[in-house]
């Protein structure tokens, strides 16, 4: 394992950034922003990052400066979170990943075009947490342990492997579970309650449809209410093929949103879930 990480002075990026939080995950060690010498690259106790012109994950050198500029856009985040075995779900699961790649790599000109909009936009997007804490991380040639940036940079990197890895059990548990029900020409997501209940037992529900190619044909989701005994309804991609504003008398019924996308009630029978689905369809 390495003791010290590597990556490069000058300006910090969200990709070097990034790649040395989720490198701190499998070990608090030192980093270090210099480039790094010849020695340093064939050194395994040194993870290199994001500089170097090297990819050798066995020896933790990741750097992507040196692929062929047509290949499809990796940046050194990709590269560990590969070594990892995590890139697949990354990818899968969080969206700003596949952006991050482009803008990295190909610049914000080209990352506009590949998403159809103003490269001026994208500017728009940055918020001071992304400004300072990049800009804290340049300000340093060292980070250690203790210090506040590292050990942001450690919460950073745990949250999003904990996402991560998190998000691929919670939808492996839910393909064990959901029941898909045929609701008029459409379909339903229908979450039975499990012991344990998840903190957030609607957590997870549209990415697992979104997976299995069925986020077009459900317009709705039921799933076990954290706060009671009964069960959740909501709108799924806000489909105002229901209004569930319409099941607000219903005396099972103990709250609805008044933009009709959710309502709470207390009914646990499918039999009864389902006529309220029903009684919430909008017909107009």
């Amino acid at each position: 394992m390495f003791t010290s990480i590597i990556t490069h002075p000058g300006g910090a990026h969200k990709d070097d950034f990034l790649a040395c939080c989720v490198l701190l995950t499998q070990a608090c060690v030192p980093i270090y922003r210099r480039n790094p010498s010849a020695e340093d690259l064939k050194d395994s106790s040194i993870a290199v990052v994001d500089v170097g012109l090297q990819h050798a994950s066995e020896i933790y050198n990741f750097d992507h400066h040196q692929l062929p500029s047509e290949q499809v856009p990796t940046c050194a985040l990709s590269l560990v979170l590969k070594n990892l075995g995590l890139y697949e779900d990354a990818l899968e699961f969080c969206d700003w990943l596949e952006t991050s790649e482009w803008l990295d790599c190909r610049g914000p000109a080209d990352t506009a075009t590949w998403l159809g909009t103003d490269h001026q936009v994208l500017a728009k997007l940055n918020s001071p947490i992304d400004i300072t804490l990049l800009r804290r991380f340049a300000s340093q040639v060292e980070h250690h342990q203790g210090e506040p940036v590292w050990e942001v940079m450690l919460m950073i990197g745990q949250d999003l492997i904990e996402y991560i890895k998190g998000l691929r059990s919670r939808i492996d548990f839910i393909s064990e579970h959901a029941q898909i029900w045929n609701f008029r020409t459409k379909k339903a997501l229908y979450m039975p309650r499990t012991d344990p209940l998840p903190k957030d037992p609607s957590a997870g529900l549209a990415r697992y449809l979104s997976q299995k190619q069925l986020d077009k044909d459900v317009i709705a989701m039921i799933y076990p209410d954290s706060r009671g005994t009964g069960y959740g309804m909501r709108r799924f991609n806000d489909d105002h093929k229901l209004d569930f504003t319409q099941i607000n008398s219903q005396p099972d019924v103990h709250f609805t949103h008044a933009r009709g996308f959710i309502a709470k009630t207390s009914a646990t029978t499918i039999d009864r879930l389902a006529d309220l689905l029903e009684l919430a369809h909008n017909n107009n």
